[in-house]
């Protein structure tokens, strides 16, 4: 089976501690690297996640919230010491350019690749990226401020052909490809061999939602129905409830009940208050409503 891996390099909120850096995370599918979101110290979870930096295609940002976006120019400037020299694009909320750019301009001018920030609607669920392996698409959150997660959508891999019997059968190499596709074999007597013959099925596609930041909203449950791992934050306990609606969070609870509700497999809680010395009250919150539940945690690399 091919990779899909989501690695943790930060899980925490606002506030960064010593238990937890702010949000960042990479999702590994097929050797491509995509980030979601870059949050102060992000370049050197990075290098401890072992991962390759050049083999980060794009960044993904959610929101425009410090604890988000503060560690693009560090990252972007280590690239570029690094000899990178294909373009790196971020897609991102309106107003990142602003931002971004005169950083750029000041601290990375001379370096040999082109950033490109690519703007979507938070508003909206749209597919902003798309090759061969994967789709991304936004997912519209409730925030503070213009928000927005992400799905990753495998492709459907094609059938695995069985070679004793494409042997067996003498079957052309330039038949291979339909028959990976679906397709039955006809034999130069005009016999009619069945595709389920001459394949096996590919695994089923594997899909991943990331929700934070936002308050609990019902409306997400229809784009990430049935999703085989989602991470929604979980700033807060219950007994904080009243402080995550006034800022525009989610407690422990509220996640455990979109995962329960929109069906996906696996729960994963993320984007921990400081306040708390330890996260397993947000885990034994959130297991009473969902089962399947884990804490996201620095170094955590989960395999789909």
């Amino acid at each position: 089976m091919e990779k899909f891996e989501i690695d943790i390099l930060g899980c925490g909120s606002a506030t960064p501690t010593t238990r937890h850096n702010p949000s960042s995370q990479i999702i590994n599918v097929r050797d491509k690297l995509f980030m979601i979101d870059c949050g102060e110290g992000t370049q050197l979870q990075l290098r401890r996640s072992k991962l390759r930096f050049g083999r980060l295609t794009r960044i993904f940002i959610s929101h425009l919230h410090g604890d988000h976006c503060f560690g693009l120019i560090g990252l972007i400037s280590t690239l570029g010491l690094l000899g990178r020299t294909g373009d790196l694009v971020i897609h991102s909320v309106p107003g990142l350019e602003e931002i971004l750019r005169p950083e750029i301009e000041f601290f990375c001018k001379d370096h040999p690749f082109q950033v490109r920030i690519e703007t979507f609607n938070p508003k909206e669920s749209e597919i902003i990226y798309e090759d061969r392996s994967v789709a991304v698409k936004t997912i519209p959150l409730k925030h503070r401020v213009p928000c927005a997660g992400f799905l990753f959508q495998e492709k459907q891999q094609e059938a695995h052909l069985i070679p004793d019997l494409i042997k067996f059968y003498n079957i052309p190499i330039k038949e291979l490809a339909k028959i990976k596709q679906g397709e039955n074999f006809i034999t130069e007597e005009g016999n009619v061999i069945p595709n389920a013959r001459l394949t096996t099925p590919a695994e089923p596609a594997r899909s991943y939602a990331y929700c934070s930041d936002t308050a609990y909203d019902e409306r997400i449950i229809p784009i990430i129905e049935g999703v085989d791992l989602l991470y929604h934050e979980a700033t807060f306990a219950d007994s904080d409830a009243a402080r995550a609606k006034q800022t525009g969070h989610s407690t422990a609870h509220q996640a455990a009940q979109i995962a329960k509700r929109a069906n996906v497999k696996k729960l994963m809680l993320g984007h921990f208050s400081a306040r708390y010395p330890d996260n397993q009250i947000l885990l034994d919150e959130a297991k009473g409503i969902f089962e399947n539940t884990i804490l996201a945690n620095e170094g955590l690399r989960e395999k789909l």
